[in-house]
């Protein structure tokens, strides 16, 4: 599993929206100078946010983008999702079990399966308040 740099972009967005929510629409541009991302670029991404009802536009003057809801109702794990359609390792848990001919014999696949949940449910358990949480402890080294 490797994150794009649209997930990883996505993140960063939230937690700008997040940090800088006062109530009003936030600009691409303001979030794009910020977080030094190309504000065409950031079109994509928020896009993908909006349709996902992660954030609400507005167009026109005084429009930009808010969250949808409070940051510790985000998880990591579902903006993931949502920007890489997929988390799992291997291909083989993309297609489920039915995408492998040799899934009831693979010795590996018991493994995969594990390492798959063990990524899920570390990303499902840390929220978009908690990332911008300095005392949160995961900026911390292992």
């Amino acid at each position: 599993m490797k994150v794009s740099t649209k997930g990883r972009y996505a993140l960063r967005v939230m937690i700008d929206l997040a940090e800088h929510d006062n109530g009003e629409y936030i600009t691409l541009n303001e979030i794009a100078e910020r977080q030094e991302i190309s504000e065409k670029y950031l079109e994509s991404i928020v896009s993908s946010l909006s349709k996902a009802h992660f954030v609400i536009g507005l167009r026109g003057k005084g429009g930009g983008y808010k969250l949808a809801r409070k940051p510790e109702t985000y998880t990591v794990g579902s903006i993931l999702k949502l920007t890489e359609k997929s988390l799992a390792p291997v291909t083989c848990l993309e297609c489920g079990r039915e995408g492998c001919s040799k899934v009831d014999t693979c010795k590996t696949y018991p493994m995969w399966v594990k390492l798959d949940k063990v990524i899920d449910e570390f990303f499902e358990n840390i929220t978009l308040a908690e990332l911008m949480a300095p005392q949160s402890g995961l900026s911390e080294n292992p």
